[in-house]
């Protein structure tokens, strides 16, 4: 990010940035969602429990479906961070501090973005909890859809080495229902995984998972894998959670990121205002983002 006085938000360039790109390298969700643009603080997305289809005959009437129509609420919520700078450290460092800070937020949004969508173990309040994350969706009874709290979790006997079947287990609960598609599921996992993976086979003694090549994914049961250091379970949302990995089989298409604004960044210059008298000036970092999963029978989690 060039150094600018003008103290206007500048949006970073999507297709250029390197904070953008480092941000899609690190986060699943932001690289892997339907990306909803939000025009104001919340918006209504339809959701929908699918539609039936039967034989008519000819001349014969069409029978209506009695399928529920209802929606998922977005509400955006502001993920940022300021950084003062001594004006020596621009005016004297070989490279650009401006961009190194900025890049490196980048990265911490990526994974908070994540842990904050997929696996915050808590209702949403907005701001210590700024979603409802899957996880949390998963865990709760819904009446109106049809799941029951739990159904589609499946938690690990021995923390750090899930078994065989418990990875089919949690695979199996999404595969069952009338969300699956094998063409576009995609497993969110943490890194914490790839160590117990590797010595997991099936009955016939063949690996589970196999590493990509030039360039291919990891998959697992032929699931292509994305990892992300945001998916572990913590009380709140936070870029370096704690808790137990979880393993999320999703469907992308069901995954809604609101887009509101950003990542933008400004620069506030230190040559007026009070910051004129310690030559110091601030830059700014933010996001807007809103998050909803689709429905919850379209995903499970394994909680390794």
């Amino acid at each position: 990010m060039a150094r600018n006085t003008a103290e206007a938000w500048l949006p970073e360039e999507w297709e250029t940035s390197k904070v953008v790109q480092s941000i899609l390298q690190v986060s699943a969700v932001e690289s892997l969602a339907a990306r909803i643009p939000m025009g104001s603080d919340t918006k209504h997305v339809p959701r929908t429990a699918g539609m039936d289809v039967a034989v008519v005959a000819k001349g014969g009437t069409y029978g209506e479906d009695t399928s529920l129509n209802d929606e998922v609420l977005l509400s955006a919520v502001k993920f940022g961070k300021a950084v003062r700078i001594a004006e020596e450290d621009i005016d004297d460092s070989v490279a650009n501090l401006l961009d190194a800070k900025m890049t490196g937020w980048g990265k911490s949004y990526a994974k908070l973005i994540d842990n904050a969508s997929l696996a915050v173990s808590a209702a949403s309040n907005g701001t210590t909890v700024p979603f409802t994350s899957l996880y949390q969706l998963l865990n709760t009874t819904d009446s109106g859809l049809g799941y029951t709290g739990g159904a589609n979790i499946t938690t690990a006997a021995s923390a750090g080495v899930p078994s065989y079947t418990e990875f089919s287990t949690a695979i199996g609960s999404v595969e069952t229902g009338d969300y699956f598609d094998p063409s576009s599921m995609v497993a969110i996992a943490h890194p914490a995984f790839r160590s117990s993976l590797r010595g997991v086979k099936d009955s016939q003694q063949r690996p589970i998972f196999l590493q990509g090549t030039a360039g291919t994914p990891d998959t697992i049961f032929d699931v292509p894998i994305r990892w992300s250091l945001g998916a572990k379970l913590a009380a709140t949302a936070t870029s370096s959670p704690a808790g137990r990995p979880i393993m999320a089989f999703v469907n992308p298409e069901l995954m809604l990121l609101g887009i509101r604004s950003g990542p933008e960044s400004v620069f506030i210059d230190g040559r007026d205002g009070l910051s004129a008298l310690t030559d110091e000036s601030i830059l700014k970092m933010r996001a807007r983002r809103g998050w909803a999963y689709g429905h919850p029978a379209g995903a499970s989690i394994l909680v390794g």
